[in-house]
């Protein structure tokens, strides 16, 4: 696949706080890649420094093998769409979308071809003499991406542009542009701070913190092999506990020693473990490999979540059967199930559902209603 944009040791600070701390990133052609992370992480600097809107401290972009560092934004072949949609008020739909090629002077009968083929792509055809600010807010978005594509950049930028959308328009609108995406092989960055989005949407998903870049990956890498406790917090739901590896193919955790498929670790090496609560399987307690006690069962519509104290430390199950607080059962864990990662910063941050237990539920409402 051919390299679009390159973003070469980029580092960006404001008013002295570190906001991109040296980060590397190759961008391919016809690609839907995606920046998640929390507030505050880098993600929307980094697509700004793409888009030219913001100039790195250090570092280089370059855009089709020339470096664009210093080129104004007009000048990079870059569309943004934002959060809030910039759409002009007293222009229709059409002139909206055909505002970019009036300003290129592109001859009356080239652009209505090219705004019909746009209402066609975001389906708004019928809509060309509507108002603006009559339109849905899924409708105004719409509008926003057709006027970002009508001039065919090579990429599409896309700052948390579903965020004011209620739940299920924000589920349709992700699959309308994957298929916007795909049918105008434009390549697409995103940003979101929505793990589900970016599950869903992605061909490759950068996972970025504190200005750096945790894990890059496919969604199915990035969900089933985290490379940290804050990938595999961040992404999903995960019980993270402090393990060693024995040897390979070995670990140790909870008091027990586990077959697991990981290897290449040193021999007795302090590792995290990651399990899924889907893939916890509840059995009687004396079939089980560790056991626990039911502190907490939440029923979520096509599973149940339950917290369980394992030797103290709070489990997440997700599961179809039914089990009752204070219950006593078993766990079973398959190999594949348990996944091993180095140890890091984020080591011991994350993985304990404890916050879910009914003495932090009375502490936090003992707390009172202070921010």
């Amino acid at each position: 696949m051919k390299k679009i944009i390159e973003l070469k040791n980029i580092s960006k600070s404001f008013d002295g706080d570190v906001v991109l701390d040296n980060i590397s990133l190759d961008i391919y052609d016809n690609e839907f890649l995606t920046l998640l992370g929390p507030s505050g992480c880098g993600k929307t600097t980094t697509l700004r420094i793409i888009s030219g809107f913001v100039q790195p401290d250090e570092g280089e972009v370059v855009f089709m093998g020339e470096d664009i560092t210093d080129i104004p934004p007009h000048k990079r072949n870059v569309n943004t769409v934002f959060q809030r949609y910039a759409l002009f008020p007293h222009l229709n739909v059409f002139e909206n979308i055909a505002f970019p090629l009036r300003e290129k002077k592109v001859p009356k009968a080239e652009i209505e071809e090219k705004v019909k083929e746009m209402l066609k792509l975001v389906m708004l055809t019928g809509f060309e003499k509507r108002n603006v600010t009559s339109l849905s807010g899924g409708q105004q978005q719409r509008v926003a991406i057709a006027r970002a594509l009508i001039n065919h950049p090579k990429v599409l930028l896309l700052d948390e542009p579903l965020s004011a959308l209620d739940l299920k328009l924000r589920k349709d609108m992700q699959q309308e542009l994957k298929k916007i995406q795909k049918s105008t092989g434009i390549t697409f960055v995103f940003v979101t701070h929505d793990q589900e989005e970016a599950l869903s949407m992605s061909d490759t998903i950068v996972v970025m913190s504190e200005g750096k870049i945790q894990q890059i990956g496919t969604p199915v890498d990035i969900y089933n092999e985290p490379e940290n406790a804050f990938v595999a917090d961040f992404i999903g739901e995960s019980n993270i506990i402090d393990g060693i590896m024995l040897e390979d193919g070995k670990a140790r955790f909870s008091g027990h020693t586990f077959d697991c498929l990981d290897s290449g670790f040193e021999k007795r090496e302090p590792v995290d473990i990651v399990i899924r609560p889907e893939d916890v399987d509840i059995v009687p307690v004396e079939k089980g490999m560790l056991e626990g006690v039911v502190t907490s069962v939440t029923f979520m519509g096509v599973h149940y979540e339950i917290i369980v104290d394992v030797k103290g430390f709070k489990w997440m199950i997700q599961t179809t059967d039914f089990v009752d607080v204070d219950e006593h059962i078993g766990i079973y864990l398959e190999p594949d199930a348990i996944h091993v990662m180095k140890k890091s910063k984020y080591s011991g941050m994350f993985g304990d559902y404890s916050s879910f237990s009914d003495e932090m539920d009375e502490l936090s409402n003992a707390g009172g209603d202070e921010e």
